[in-house]
């Protein structure tokens, strides 16, 4: 029997199966064909990690307490490292519009690490019922002039949900995005299923908890899958030269080519078309000075560099 691992706990995998009589039951509210599974020796012997969003073939050990062993892994067609699933389409960041104010530090370091791993990226903005001022326009604007598309929604009112169905329709999408601004309310609107744990938000930090402790598939029903990642609150690059950088910062591509340089950083010299793009507001100072905190702490990580003296102009 063919299914996909839809969570994994404590050694223990939860395959999601439609064989075997089940496959009637396909589509929005199907409850049934959940397997509790363990792995065959196999995986461990050959240090074979499950992933969450694998399918699998599992062994029927107990069709009446649907339990199996799975016994065979079938062939990925993606695999992030972080967060550690599989099989995945998209990844749908998630921030508030306010309460808490967004980390674009943070959100581009998502954007980037996703940007590693040739995965496509979706920009969500939350809380637009509280968004008075209606920042998130704003937002938007500067990253869908990156390429990004970006969504603004109201988990509270339903504003903005119909249309992240289309988004999400068809595709299993990972969904992260930090503590506080509401993901797993997002997540509650889109299924009835399983209902998210949500958290308080601190009136003095504005900051919210962590809700989500593991990775979790959910059906939206047919080939639709949401995958609810544990929240972040500080990302690291992973073994990214300094030098590399700006090619995640897809903004820069149009202007790289007035760079005096060849190899321009866009940071201490000169004659650099980025930077003047920059001070002519073709792009964004927010998204370059980002740029410029970012290739600081590489060059500072990197081995026997100098600590990085610059700063942006």
């Amino acid at each position: 029997m063919r299914g996909r691992i839809i969570k994994g706990i404590g050694g223990f995998y939860y395959v999601r199966c439609v064989e075997a009589g089940q496959g009637e039951k396909e589509g929005p509210g199907f409850t049934g064909g959940i397997y509790e599974c363990r792995a065959k020796g196999i995986f461990r012997k050959d240090n074979l990690r499950l992933l969450v969003g694998d399918e699998v073939e599992m062994d029927v050990l107990d069709e009446e307490k649907m339990l199996g062993n799975i016994s065979c892994l079938l062939p990925r067609r993606s695999r992030l490292v972080r967060p550690a699933v599989a099989n995945v389409d998209q990844a749908l960041v998630i921030f508030s519009a306010v309460k808490p104010r967004p980390s674009f530090n943070l959100l581009d370091r998502f954007l980037v690490m996703m940007g590693q791993q040739g995965m496509p990226c979706v920009v969500c903005f939350n809380k637009l019922d509280i968004d008075e001022g209606q920042a998130w326009k704003e937002y938007s604007r500067i990253y869908r002039a990156c390429g990004y598309p970006v969504l603004g929604v109201s988990a509270r009112t339903g504003e903005g949900i119909d249309g992240l169905r289309e988004v999400l329709e068809g595709r299993i999408t990972t969904v992260a995005g930090p503590s506080g601004v509401g993901k797993s309310s997002v997540i509650n609107c889109l299924q009835s299923e399983i209902v998210m744990e949500t958290g308080e938000i601190s009136a003095r930090a504005e900051r919210g908890k962590h809700t989500t402790r593991h990775s979790e598939l959910i059906a939206l029903g047919g080939d639709t899958y949401i995958m609810d990642t544990p929240g972040f609150s500080s990302l690291g690059l992973f073994e990214l030269e300094k030098g590399e950088l700006s090619s995640f910062y897809p903004e820069f591509s149009e202007y790289e080519g007035n760079c005096r340089f060849t190899g321009c950083s866009h940071i201490g010299e000169r004659d650099c078309g980025v930077k003047d793009a920059v001070a002519e507001g073709r792009i964004s100072r927010m998204r370059y000075e980002n740029y410029c905190l970012l290739y600081q702490e590489l060059d500072r990580v990197a081995p026997g560099s100098r600590a990085y003296r610059g700063g942006c102009p």
